[in-house]
């Protein structure tokens, strides 16, 4: 039965939308006036889809969104319903319209007989690659609960750790600006105002409050141009990283710096492993698992020579010597992938390198969050002692000179 997303004026006049299944648009018409309200419009989920009413490719889906829309699917397939009635209760629980509508259009399509990785397929930025190839696969292997019960952990714990990185690097970054503003507010207002009481004077100023003066006067008078300039750069800067071939160069630059290279090159390698697992424990064979796990490193380079890995393997080559040739999987995830080819467990050895790679990145950035702190303090604490000096040196040589 297809869906129709609806406007309509309810009792009361106030405008109301949502979405309902039935057999005609005219249907549609007839169960909104028999609850009472006046029907504005009615359109076909798909035609709108068609149109362009949801971007041509229907709406996103955030990570926590995607988790729970899985787990519920799971949960209710495991329970023994069929696919569509499991749909038709996942949309019941949806409160977003957009994503109501998209889930009966996929029910709709699966009524029709497609099957649900096929009917996923027409809302690609809701439903990733990697995720209908691994829905595919379970369809095909009989146990699609298990594998989305998978996917749903899968999808948490990619969230979870991206959420703790990114929650870590936070604090540093508004530690950092608020430093830069006191530092910045000293010079401008604090700074000027002392000093000129000496230079009106015409006492001779030290060195150190001398540079502390014409620092201040910089800032006075070019800051905004100062600000401006960095904002152009950091605009044109991004701007730039959408041309693939100097974002290519730029990754290669990243894995070339201290600490950052590392950082980013295990970033990627326990992405793609984590990925890499949940495919071929979900039935998908190893090369087309190699091909969809490459698209989600986000580092060119390191993406390039993971298609040259996939190649090999496609070629016959063992995947711990494909990824090896790269240069940038660690030699304990090179030893633990072989172990698991040796045994036949590869699947297994995957996810538990993949684990162990992003506890190891999760705790690297705890440490450096750790120690980052009392450094900036201690900068800032610098800076600030610097200019008390600069303001205190005139203040002592003037009471040298009354003495």
């Amino acid at each position: 039965m297809p869906a129709f997303t609806y406007q309509a004026l309810d009792a009361k006049g106030k405008q109301q939308k949502g979405v309902l299944e039935a057999d005609s648009a005219r249907q549609v018409r007839q169960k909104l006036r028999d609850k009472g309200w006046m029907p504005l419009e009615v359109e076909s989920t798909v035609i709108r889809q068609k149109s362009g009413g949801l971007s041509g490719k229907g709406p996103r889906l955030s990570v926590p969104e995607l988790a729970l829309i899985t787990r519920q699917l799971a949960t209710l397939i495991g329970a023994g319903l069929p696919i569509d009635e499991a749909l038709s209760a996942l949309a019941e629980q949806t409160s977003r319209a957009k994503t109501k509508s998209m889930i009966l259009s996929i029910r709709s399509k699966v009524l029709e007989g497609f099957t649900l990785a096929k009917a996923l397929e027409e809302y690609p930025r809701a439903f990733p690659h990697l995720y209908r190839s691994t829905v595919s696969a379970g369809e095909h292997a009989g146990h699609l609960d298990g594998v989305l019960n998978r996917l749903a952990d899968y999808t948490e714990s990619r969230q979870a750790s991206d959420s703790k990185i990114k929650l870590a690097a936070m604090y540093p970054i508004i530690l950092s600006i608020v430093a830069i503003g006191i530092v910045v507010g000293l010079l401008t207002f604090v700074v000027p105002d002392i000093v000129d009481v000496f230079v009106k004077n015409g006492q001779e100023l030290p060195g150190l409050t001398q540079f502390m003066l014409d620092l201040s006067h910089i800032i006075s008078d070019y800051g905004v141009y100062i600000a401006g300039a960095v904002a152009v750069f950091v605009i044109g800067f991004g701007q730039a990283l959408k041309n693939d071939s100097f974002r290519a160069g730029w990754h290669r630059v990243m894995l070339r710096m201290p600490g950052i290279g590392g950082f980013a090159r295990d970033a990627n390698t326990a992405r793609f492993g984590s990925t890499l697992a949940i495919l071929t424990s979900s039935g998908v064979p190893l090369v087309e698992a190699m091909k969809i796990a490459s698209q989600v490193v986000t580092n060119i380079p390191i993406q390039r020579s993971l298609v040259d890995a996939t190649v090999e393997v496609s070629e016959g080559g063992a995947l711990h010597k494909a990824l090896s040739n790269s240069n940038y999987f660690s030699p304990i995830m090179l030893h633990m992938i072989a172990s698991g080819e040796n045994s036949g467990e590869l699947d297994s050895m995957l996810a538990r390198t993949a684990h162990q790679q992003e506890t190891t990145l999760e705790n690297t950035v705890s440490a450096l969050v750790k120690i980052f702190e009392p450094v900036m303090l201690l900068v800032m604490g610098g800076i600030v002692a610097l200019i008390v000096a600069a303001i205190m040196m005139p203040i002592l040589d003037l009471q040298k000179m009354v003495q």
